[in-house]
């Protein structure tokens, strides 16, 4: 690597492969997409759980919400690299193995479903109570409060939390190339930095940072569009 000049280390052509970068890139893709369906499923309903268990009174409820925020606390704070590690045995349990695309799925919905059920909590707490109190008084159910005014009205900050959520979780998966996890993180670890192709390095990074981008302003504008205030 010393002996290259600039252009040979970072931008030597003859050292991408299009066809392994477009299977990395949909590898990458597919992960995060079904990770997030099931992050989103799921942190709705926890960040919920902590909302509607946060306003009761009573030591029941005060305990369920503490033992519901030690757990999220727990998982969102391990750093992911360990937590897929110590998920391998689930994960080869559930998978039947812990290499590939999909098996980073399992440790990116746990690593990542409190983190966004945080910010539906939050999202929850910014709608106004007074709205909610009045749907209950005109005789709305639980159920038609949290579906016709409690989502609707905290839709764009549930969005906005989403987006934040997929950005993480593309680094996140990433991240689990480097262990075995597929897509570009692994086409970037272990061809590019095992093997001194940093061509292929730098050129996996500016995928990555396309589908960033791309998440981002699509978030942006579905948020633009939705919050009216």
């Amino acid at each position: 690597m010393q002996n290259k000049s600039f252009m040979e280390t970072y931008f030597d052509s003859e050292k991408l492969d299009g066809a392994k970068f477009l299977t990395a890139f949909k590898e990458t893709f597919y992960v995060t997409t079904i990770s997030m369906i099931f992050i989103i499923v799921l942190g709705l309903l926890l960040g919920l759980l902590l909302f509607e268990f946060s306003k009761r009174d009573g030591k029941a409820a005060k305990l369920v919400y503490n033992v519901l925020s030690v757990i999220s606390n727990i998982f969102r704070s391990i750093p992911f690299i360990i937590l897929i590690i110590l998920l391998i045995p689930f994960t080869r349990a559930i998978l039947g193995t812990f290499l590939g695309a999909k098996a980073a799925i399992p440790a990116l919905v746990i690593s990542a479903t409190p983190f966004y059920a945080r910010l539906v909590e939050m999202a929850f707490r910014e709608v106004d109570s007074g709205v909610l109190e009045a749907s209950e008084a005109m005789g709305a159910s639980k159920f038609q409060t949290i579906w016709k005014v409690l989502l609707p009205e905290s839709l764009p900050a549930l969005i906005s939390g989403g987006t934040v959520t997929t950005i993480t979780m593309i680094g996140f998966a990433a991240m689990a190339g480097a262990v075995g996890g597929g897509g570009l993180g692994q086409l970037a670890y272990y061809q590019g930095y095992m093997q001194d192709d940093l061509t292929t390095t730098l050129f996996a990074t500016a995928c990555i940072l396309v589908l960033v981008f791309l998440i981002q302003f699509i978030g942006d504008a579905l948020v633009k569009k939705i919050d009216k205030r």
